[in-house]
C-alpha cells in the first residue's frame, strides 16, 4: 500500500501568526516512494497555543495565541525522467485570539480567514524510479535520497493597517534536500533545507518588512507495525531568519529546537488518520508552542 505524501507537518503552514511557524515544521516519511499515478486527498485541523514572535521595533511584549487551523490538501504523483517525482498544494483557513501588552495595557484580537497557500514539487534522486502499482508492490526498500522545493504564495488574507494577519504578503521559497533509511521495520530521516523569504513592501505602518534566511534541519525515527500503522519520533533545529524594518534591524535572529511524535492508523483499505504531537524544546525567539493535529487521508492508486 503506498504512503501519504502529505505528512501533517503542512498543517504548521496555516498558523496565524508571523511566518516563523514556517521553519517549525516536522514531516516523517517526506520522501516515501509511491506507485506512479497515485493521488491523495488530506482533511486536517490542528490546535496551537503558546508564545508568538514578534518584530523587537514592535511595542508589543508577552504575546499568546490560540489558533484553530483547518486544511485541504491534495498530492499527485508522476513520472519525471524516469523518476518518481509528485506534486502537492494545500490550503489553510485559521481563526483564532491573539493578546499581548502594548505598553501598560493587555490587549486582546480575533481574526479568522484564509491563509497563503502552499505548494511542494518534489522528486526521489535516488532509489526511486517510477514504477506502475504492480511493480511498486513487488520493489524492495532501500536507501533514498530525494529532494524537494516548496513555494508559499501570499494568497492569504492581509490587511496592512493590522499588526495581526493570517497571510504575510510575500512570497517564500525553501529548496531542501532529504534522506531516507530503512532498517527492517525501522526508518530514519534526515532534511536539510533553507527558507527564502521575499519582502513585504506593505507592512504596518507603511514600513517594509524583510528577512534573511533561515535553516532547517529535520529527524525523525519511525517504526512500523504493518502497512499504514507506524509511528515516529520527531525533531527540528532551525536558525537564522532575523527581521528587519525600514533597513533597521532587531534582535530577533532564531536559535530553537521542536520535538514532537506521529502516529499513523488505518481505518479502511485505502484511508488513515494521522495524529501528531510537537512543542518547543529550546527557544531563543518565539516558539515556544504546542501544536496538536489529526488528520484524515484517502488514496486512490491505480
Amino acid at each position: 500500500m503506498a504512503r501519504s505524501r502529505l505528512p501533517l507537518a503542512a498543517l504548521l503552514l496555516a498558523l496565524a501568526a508571523p511566518p516563523a511557524a514556517l521553519s517549525q515544521e516536522l514531516e516523517p516519511r517526506a520522501y516515501s516512494p509511491s506507485p506512479v499515478g497515485s493521488t491523495f486527498l488530506v482533511g486536517a485541523y490542528s490546535h496551537s497555543s503558546g508564545e508568538l514572535l514578534f518584530d523587537t521595533s514592535v511595542p508589543v511584549t508577552d504575546a499568546r495565541a490560540k489558533i484553530e487551523t483547518g486544511i485541504l490538501g491534495v498530492s499527485h504523483v508522476f513520472d519525471l525522467g524516469g523518476r518518481q517525482a509528485s506534486i502537492a498544494a494545500v490550503a489553510p483557513y485559521a481563526w483564532g485570539d491573539v493578546s499581548g501588552n502594548v505598553g501598560e495595557d493587555r490587549r486582546s484580537v480575533s481574526r479568522s480567514g484564509w491563509g497563503d497557500t502552499r505548494l511542494k514539487l518534489s522528486t526521489i534522486l535516488i532509489g526511486g524510479p517510477a514504477l506502475s502499482t504492480q511493480a511498486f508492490a513487488a520493489r524492495k526498500p532501500g536507501p533514498i535520497v530525494g529532494a524537494s522545493v516548496v513555494a508559499v504564495l501570499p494568497t492569504g488574507e492581509y490587511n496592512p493597517t493590522r499588526l495581526i494577519n493570517i497571510g504575510a504578503n510575500r512570497w517564500a521559497l525553501k529548496p531542501e534536500i532529504g534522506v531516507s533509511y530503512p532498517m527492517g521495520r525501522w526508518q530514519a530521516d534526515a532534511y536539510a533545507g533553507v527558507w527564502l523569504f521575499g519582502d513585504n513592501d506593505n507592512f504596518f505602518g507603511g514600513r517594509r518588512k524583510t528577512q534573511d534566511p533561515m535553516g532547517s534541519f529535520q529527524a525523525h525515527l519511525s517504526y512500523t507495525v504493518r502497512p499504514r500503522l507506524w509511528a515516529a519520533v520527531d525533531a527540528t533545529y532551525y536558525t537564522g531568519g532575523a527581521t528587519r524594518l525600514d533597513g533597521v534591524g532587531g534582535s530577533d535572529r532564531q536559535n530553537n529546537v521542536r520535538v514532537g511524535a506521529t502516529v499513523s492508523l488505518p481505518v479502511a483499505r485505502r484511508q488513515s488518520i494521522q495524529i501528531n504531537y510537537s512543542h518547543g524544546a529550546v527557544t531563543r525567539i518565539g516558539g515556544k508552542f504546542s501544536t496538536v493535529a489529526i488528520a484524515w487521508q484517502s488514496a486512490w492508486v491505480p
